[in-house]
């Protein structure tokens, strides 16, 4: 069992900036991707950001595209989310997930991360106008 574990997040006015951390338990974590989603009270949960293993590709959902930015630490096991020019509308619980990468490192940047197996507990993210 893969145990995520994330960090950062707090409130910030709107224009500002934020970083998520999450690191996994395990090694064997560099074998999987690894990304970030967010639901918001009364919305769906959607991924905005993953990674592929070794940092080959990375997606993003269009709303956070040029404000966001994933990376993965060299050992593997640890991914950030640095977050600039915040609005609002991301306030939102984050979630740190990880699971099988989809077949190729372009699958990944194209699709995204689908259906994780791990997830962290979340840490929120308030952006006030």
């Amino acid at each position: 069992q893969v145990q995520l574990v994330e960090s950062g997040g707090g409130s910030v006015q709107a224009g500002g900036a934020l970083s998520l951390s999450c690191t996994a338990s395990k090694d064997t974590t560099i074998y999987l991707c690894m990304g970030w989603f967010r639901q918001a009270p009364g919305k769906e949960r959607e991924e905005v950001a993953s990674i592929y293993r070794s940092a080959l590709s990375s997606h993003y959902a269009d709303s956070v595209k040029g404000r966001f930015t994933i990376s993965r630490d060299n050992a593997g096991n640890t991914i950030h989310l640095q977050m600039n020019s915040l609005q609002p509308e991301d306030t939102a619980m984050y979630y740190c997930a990880a699971g099988p990468c989809p077949g190729t490192w372009f699958d990944l940047e194209r699709d995204g991360l689908k259906n994780p197996d791990y997830w962290g507990r979340g840490t929120q993210v308030t952006v006030s106008s």
